[in-house]
Order: C-alpha cells, then sequence, then structure tokens
C-alpha cells in the first residue's frame, strides 16, 4: 500500500536527516489524514490506493500551480521550493499512461461503450477514470478524449 511506503519514507528521512523530505511527506500524511476525515461521513473507498493516489495528484497540481505563480512573481527561490517538494510528492505516485497508451485505452472504451460524438464524452470520461484514474493525469486526457470524439 501507498501509505505504508509513506511512512518508511517518512522514517527513513528522519534517520537521515532530510528536513525538506521529512517536511513533504508530513504535508502528505496531513493531506491523507484530512481525506480521511472528510470520509468519515460518506462511504469509504473500495481502494485506499485510489485515495491516497487522489490526494497525492491534487497535491502535485497545487503546487504546479504555485511554481507558475511564484516564477511570474520573480520568486524562484519559492518556486524552487515548491519544485522539491513536487519531486517528494511524486515519488509515491504510481506511473503514469504516456500519451500512446491513454490513446489505446480510450480507443478501447470508446469501441466499448459505443460513444460515438461529444454527446457520449461524459459516459467515457466516468468510464475512464473508472479504470485508469490511478495512472492517468485526468486533465491531460480530457483533451486525448475530445480529439477522439471529434
Amino acid at each position: 500500500m501507498i501509505r505504508d511506503e509513506i511512512k518508511a519514507a517518512q522514517i527513513a528521512a528522519m534517520k537521515a536527516g532530510d528536513k525538506d523530505a521529512r517536511g513533504a511527506i508530513g504535508l502528505i500524511q496531513a493531506a491523507i489524514k484530512n481525506r480521511d476525515i472528510e470520509l468519515r461521513t460518506g462511504t469509504a473507498p473500495a481502494d485506499d490506493d485510489a485515495l491516497v493516489v487522489e490526494v497525492l495528484q491534487k497535491m502535485v497540481k497545487q503546487r504546479r500551480e504555485s511554481i507558475a505563480m511564484y516564477e511570474q512573481g520573480g520568486r524562484p527561490e519559492l518556486a524552487a521550493a515548491e519544485a522539491a517538494e513536487v519531486a517528494v510528492i511524486e515519488r509515491f505516485l504510481p506511473r503514469q499512461m504516456d500519451e500512446g497508451e491513454t490513446t489505446a485505452a480510450i480507443a478501447a472504451i470508446k469501441a466499448e461503450i459505443g460513444a460515438e460524438g461529444m454527446k457520449d464524452m461524459g459516459r467515457l470520461m466516468a468510464e475512464l477514470k473508472a479504470r485508469h484514474a490511478t495512472t492517468l493525469d485526468m486533465s491531460k486526457a480530457s483533451a486525448l478524449v475530445k480529439a477522439a470524439l471529434s
């Protein structure tokens, strides 16, 4: 499980005296804990790794947006700190599908559900997310789905 990898990495960072990694891993654990608390009122997900990956992907997205804003604002030291956190977070994410693999998955699902036009985009995206959410950047996949349905 990814949670176990994160805990082990935190212990290793503490033993190695790596304050940057320890801080980033602490943020990861806090975000996961917050998500767990949010889900207490609802139903628990069947796949814990999917939940953790969702939290990690959200954290990476937030930091990439921050990096862009810091670079526009002329604060390269803050952008570098965010980039270091992104590197730590990405260690725990599963390998993401490349464009070719994503296109193949979209084509397979499109043929399976009989999607023909843009009106089927919602169904296709929902099925794509259900099958490949942990290994796929949905924002990039959206553009590929639009191209496949056009």
